[in-house]
C-alpha cells in the first residue's frame, strides 16, 4: 500500500470512529500517525521537485491574497499598488506570483497575488502545493471572497489547514524533554482536558519512548499533534468581500448571515469593490492593524526628526529590535537611547535595549565615540 492509500485509510478510520473518552487515545494515535504519513509524503514530493518555491521577500511585511480563480485578486493588487506598471512577475515552473508594493504610512508592504487556488490544492492539484508554499511565508493571509460565494471561505481555509497552515491561533503550549529511561511522564495544568493516556499515545506514535512532556492550556488532539510537528506555520488572517457594489442593500443581511454561518463576524470583514476601487482605504487600514506595524521616527543628529521615512517595527518590539534592524554602528556602539512619544514617561526619556516602543515614538540613539 502506497503512502496516499495509507493516508486515505487512516482518514476513513478516524471518520468512522465515534469520539468519546474510551476512544480518545485511539483517535489521538491515529491522528498522530496521519500527520506522520502526510509529512513523509510531503518530503517525498519535495525531493521530487514538487515541494514549492521561494518568493524573495521585500519591504517591511508580506501579505498573501488568497482566493479562487477570477475572484478579483489581480484587479485589487493593481488598484492598491500599480503592479502592472511598476513590477513584473516571479517566473516559476508552473505558476506566476505577481507582487506589488503597497506604500502606507511610511511602510512598504509586499502584496503577493498568488494564483487562484482550486479544491485539492494541498494534495497538489493545479500547482496547489507551490501556491500554498508562498502563503506559508506570508505575515498575513487576506482571504478574498466574492460577495455571492461566501462559502468559498470554508473551502479555502480547509486547503490551508490541510497544508499545515494554522490561522489566527498560537502554537500550543507544549514542551517535550527527551530522557534516557523511565518511559513517558506527563505534566499538565488543571485546564488540560485530554487524559494522560491520550497524550502518551500521541507521543509514542511520534517516536518517543522516554520523555517528559509538559502541557498547558487546553489543546485538542489536533493541536497536541500540531505541537509535535515541525512543519506547522501560524499566521493571522482577515477577510475581504469583493464585488460589494453589485448587491442591493436588502441583500446585505443575507450576506451577513452567510458570513456568520462560517464563524465570520461581518463587522470584522472588509467590504470592497476592486473594480470600482471602493472600500480600499478601509482595507489598507485593516491590513496595517492586522500586521501590527508601528512607525518609529528617528531623531538624527544635526538633521532633526525624520517623519517621512520612519523605521517600521512590530508591536511589542524593543530598542534592541530597532538596533537589530538598523545594524552597523548603532548596534555595535550603542550606549543608550532617548525616547519621546506614547511609550515614554516624559520627553527624551533615557532607556535601554529592553524598552518597548510604540507607534509614532521619536527615537534618538546615543552611541559611543
Amino acid at each position: 500500500m502506497g503512502l496516499e492509500e495509507e493516508i486515505e485509510s487512516i482518514r476513513e478510520e478516524i471518520a468512522e470512529t465515534p469520539y468519546n473518552k474510551s476512544t480518545e487515545a485511539h483517535i489521538g494515535r491515529l491522528k498522530a500517525k496521519l500527520a506522520e504519513k502526510k509529512e513523509k509524503l510531503e518530503n517525498q514530493s519535495s525531493a521530487g521537485g514538487g515541494g514549492g518555491y521561494a518568493v524573495e521577500k521585500h519591504g517591511d511585511a508580506t501579505v498573501a491574497l488568497v482566493g479562487f480563480p477570477s475572484v478579483g485578486k489581480s484587479t485589487l493588487i493593481n488598484a492598491l499598488t500599480n503592479a502592472d506598471s511598476e513590477t513584473g512577475s516571479y517566473e516559476f515552473t508552473t505558476l506566476d506570483v505577481n507582487p506589488g508594493m503597497l506604500k502606507y504610512r511610511g511602510a512598504n508592504i509586499q502584496l503577493l497575488d498568488v494564483p487562484g487556488l482550486i479544491e485539492g490544492a494541498a494534495d497538489g492539484r493545479g500547482g496547489g502545493q507551490e501556491v500554498l508554499s508562498v502563503v506559508r511565508t506570508a505575515d498575513l493571509a487576506v482571504f478574498m471572497l466574492s460577495v455571492f460565494e461566501i462559502d468559498q471561505y470554508a473551502r479555502l481555509s480547509q486547503e490551508l489547514y490541510n497544508n499545515n497552515i494554522r490561522l489566527d491561533t498560537e502554537p500550543p503550549s507544549i514542551h517535550i524533554r527527551q530522557r534516557h529511561k523511565n518511559g513517558i511522564q506527563v505534566n499538565k495544568s488543571d485546564s488540560v482536558t485530554l487524559d494522560e493516556n491520550t497524550i502518551k499515545e500521541v507521543l509514542r506514535q511520534n517516536g518517543y519512548v522516554n520523555a517528559e512532556i509538559t502541557v498547558r492550556g487546553d489543546p485538542s488532539i489536533d493541536e497536541l499533534v500540531d505541537g509535535m510537528m515541525d512543519n506547522r506555520v501560524y499566521i493571522p488572517s482577515m477577510v475581504a468581500v469583493n464585488k460589494a457594489d453589485l448587491i442591493e442593500e436588502d441583500y446585505l443581511p443575507t450576506v451577513h448571515e452567510h458570513l456568520r454561518d462560517h464563524d465570520l463576524d461581518p463587522e470584522e470583514c472588509v467590504f470592497i469593490s476592486a473594480e470600482e476601487e471602493k472600500g480600499l482605504d478601509g482595507l489598507t487600514e485593516r491590513i496595517w492593524a492586522e500586521l501590527g506595524l508601528v512607525r518609529i521616527y528617528m531623531d538624527k543628529p544635526g538633521r532633526g526628526v525624520d517623519y517621512d521615512e520612519p523605521l517600521i517595527l512590530r508591536e511589542g518590539d524593543t530598542i534592541g529590535d530597532a538596533l537589530d534592524k538598523l545594524g552597523g554602528e548603532f548596534e555595535d556602539r550603542f550606549r543608550f537611547a532617548r525616547v519621546s512619544g506614547p511609550s515614554a514617561k516624559h520627553n527624551d526619556q533615557q532607556v535601554g535595549t529592553d524598552h518597548e516602543l510604540a507607534d509614532e515614538d521619536v527615537l534618538r540613539i546615543i552611541t559611543s565615540r
